[in-house]
């Protein structure tokens, strides 16, 4: 099986570093087209031996991608085209059907409950996203939640499959000595009690939250933000009128593979961590929060459908947080007060291994294939 991956972008961030964590594991010929921003994980999937094509697109309008995007799906020859991604998915499913591709699956990764991938939830946005929904074969969503919403969208029932995000436990687990060396290439001080937060530095994160937690507690307990994003700025004069600049530690952004000359990756700063706090609202699965429940962390969250869909017994090294700075810090001050303990990942990561969600993302592939071998419905139409 040959497949095409369409994407909009290879920033570092989830979907993207999932893309590339996803190829290592999937057991099919895959090349990668980026409608914009070839970055940092471009190279990685080029350091795999993965092809990746930069379609150069001009932005949202930019129309004259699509004819682009279609001759190189035709010269491919590929039995099946996988989008990620609002832009690449409205892009891509019109391109692969009109290339006459018809067995075309795309994975909603960031739909939250009043936005996705940041954009606002809008008439215009859901009823694009529904038109190009209909010439698929089948959309995956990250979790349960995600799926409830696109139905809720109205997203027919059967062409939904829930395909979770997977992480690499091997990566994440713990190491006591990567997190000395790791500490100390960050320069923390020795006896510092380390809060993580992950992601990218956008308002919708509320990691604000975070660092005015910060000055309510102790002098000995730092802040380890983990990403980049527009917001860093804010961050760094929050924090730095607030007076705990000195504790708050920005490492920009960091991908899931260890780069040596470019810092620490993401697993050996998630061994540097104590706690790891998520207090973004509006998730669709939590990727950092199993991450970090996979390196044996105690986590905080706000919202996190990865563990929200399962039940609360499983789930007993999370605490569900609301509120605001005052709630974070009452809540961190009691998780360090309860002492330290065994740094082993829960049984609730593991059924999140990469090697299940690409097993199960094979079973998708599957049926879309042999659905659109034995169906030859035109251009617009359903599949069967």
């Amino acid at each position: 099986m040959r497949a095409l991956h369409i994407i909009t972008g290879l920033g570092v961030g989830g979907a993207e570093q999932q893309l590339r964590l996803l190829l290592r594991h999937l057991p099919v010929d895959c090349d990668v087209v980026t409608l914009t921003n070839p970055g940092a994980v471009a190279e990685g999937l080029v350091a795999d031996g993965v092809r990746v094509v930069h379609l150069g697109m001009g932005g949202n309008r930019d129309l004259a991608a699509l004819p682009r995007l279609v001759r190189l799906i035709r010269a491919g020859g590929y039995d099946l085209v996988h989008t990620h991604l609002y832009r690449a998915c409205v892009y891509g499913r019109l391109a692969a059907r009109i290339a006459g591709v018809r067995a075309v699956v795309a994975t909603e990764h960031s739909l939250g409950d009043s936005q996705m991938e940041g954009r606002r939830l809008t008439a215009g946005v859901r009823a694009l996203y529904l038109a190009s929904e209909r010439l698929g074969s089948a959309t995956v969503a990250v979790s349960p939640t995600v799926a409830d919403r696109l139905k809720r969208w109205g997203v027919p029932a059967p062409r939904i499959e829930v395909v979770p995000n997977g992480i690499d436990l091997d990566r994440f687990r713990f190491d006591q000595e990567r997190r000395e060396r790791t500490r100390r290439r960050l320069g923390l001080p020795e006896g510092a009690w380390v809060v993580g937060g992950v992601g990218r530095l956008t308002p919708g994160k509320r990691f604000d939250v975070l660092v005015r937690a910060l000055t309510r507690l102790p002098d000995d307990c730092w802040l380890l933000l983990v990403g980049g994003g527009p917001e860093e700025h804010v961050l760094r004069r929050t924090a730095h009128e607030a007076g705990v600049a000195d504790r708050v530690l920005f490492t920009g952004e960091r991908p899931y593979v260890p780069d040596g000359s470019h810092g620490p990756d993401l697993p050996s700063l998630t061994s540097a961590m104590d706690l790891l706090a998520s207090p973004s609202t509006d998730e669709a699965f939590g990727l950092a929060v199993v991450e970090a429940l996979a390196s044996g962390l105690p986590v905080l969250y706000a919202s996190c459908p990865a563990l929200e869909d399962l039940p609360p017994s499983a789930t007993a090294d999370a605490r569900r947080v609301r509120g605001g700075p005052q709630a974070y810090a009452d809540a961190i001050a009691e998780v360090r007060a309860a002492g330290p303990r065994p740094r082993t990942a829960p049984e609730v990561a593991h059924p999140y291994s990469i090697t299940r969600s690409a097993a199960r993302l094979m079973d998708v592939y599957a049926a879309a294939v042999s659905s659109s071998s034995s169906s030859r419905s035109p251009l617009g139409a359903s599949p069967s």
